[in-house]
């Protein structure tokens, strides 16, 4: 599935059973069933636990290998080896600055990336994932790790692989986007080349991040490379000369990071239990008075301390 995000919504299971109305809710948090077309009248409202819908919902989509494709679990991955400890984990790595310029660019089309902090939750984000990666990895789970820029430049090769890793045989129709369903993707304007014919690299497109994101990711990256042995692998900013960040800036950064995650884990909850009516009538009303988003995007300040904005 493609951004199901069911077990984000976890609290909906707290107490050992799950709400009545959990189906409606997800739908309603990122409408991951209608996208799938997973008719929710056919899923019993009685499930026990995460896992138990989890696998009651794959279930329903009669696939053979069952799993989900999300960038929302980059913190989680380790929780969720845990309800699935035989499941194998494929995780894509793509260089940090141009994570940052997508999403960047993606905020001029989209409230969702336009949010306050989204670039520092990539940044400080992206080491977490490794933390999760490592952990996976000294566990025993299974993890095979990609990289965009070899998937865009050998797709075959880079599918091959997956292949192998899945023990599943290689179909060339893998490594191309003709006759692709993509339904299940959100119809929005930075998802355009994933709705293409062609699977291509990033064109050469205008500088839209800011000098002081620039620098702060040269800085990160220099600590990184230094902790873990060459990782980050691609990287598109030069930190041989670039200093590394001072504890000071580290301490002030995980700080900020630790309360738009807590941010985020109170908006989760608040669509968890807060009564739909509410839910349904803020959403109307931010729709109809959010101002232009690339008014937002344009607006904010080239300076190091716009990394949490």
């Amino acid at each position: 599935m493609y951004e199901d995000d069911l077990p984000l919504l976890w609290p909906l299971f707290l107490g050992g059973k799950a709400k009545r109305d959990w189906l409606v809710r997800w739908n309603f948090w990122n409408g991951a069933p209608q996208r799938h077309k997973i008719d929710i009248r056919r899923i019993p409202a009685t499930i026990p636990s995460l896992k138990a819908a989890l696998e009651l919902v794959y279930s329903s989509t009669g696939a053979a290998i069952c799993g989900c494709k999300s960038p929302n679990y980059y913190d989680s991955m380790v929780s969720l080896a845990h309800i699935f400890p035989n499941a194998r984990f494929i995780i894509i790595w793509r260089n940090l600055a141009g994570i940052c310029d997508s999403m960047t660019r993606a905020a001029q089309q989209s409230s969702w990336f336009a949010r306050m902090g989204m670039v520092h939750r990539a940044i400080l984000g992206y080491h977490r994932m490794k933390l999760e990666c490592e952990r996976l990895i000294e566990s025993g789970i299974k993890v095979h790790e990609i990289h965009y820029e070899d998937l865009v430049t050998d797709p075959a090769r880079t599918m091959t692989g997956i292949c192998e890793f899945l023990q599943i045989p290689f179909d060339p129709r893998m490594s191309s986007l003709e006759s692709a369903d993509r339904s299940a993707v959100f119809d929005h304007g930075h998802h355009a080349m994933v709705k293409s014919s062609e699977i291509v690299s990033s064109k050469e497109r205008p500088e839209v991040l800011p000098s002081g994101v620039k620098k702060k990711i040269a800085r990160y990256t220099r600590l990184w490379q230094n902790q873990h042995a060459g990782w980050p692998v691609h990287i598109t900013v030069d930190a041989s000369d670039c200093r590394k960040p001072s504890w000071i800036e580290r301490g002030l950064d995980r700080l900020i990071y630790q309360l738009l995650r807590t941010y985020d884990l109170g908006v989760i909850f608040i669509y968890c239990f807060a009564p739909m009516f509410l839910l349904r009538g803020y959403r109307a009303l931010k729709r109809r008075t959010a101002p232009p988003v690339t008014r937002m995007v344009r607006a904010a300040p080239d300076s190091e301390t716009v990394s949490s904005s």
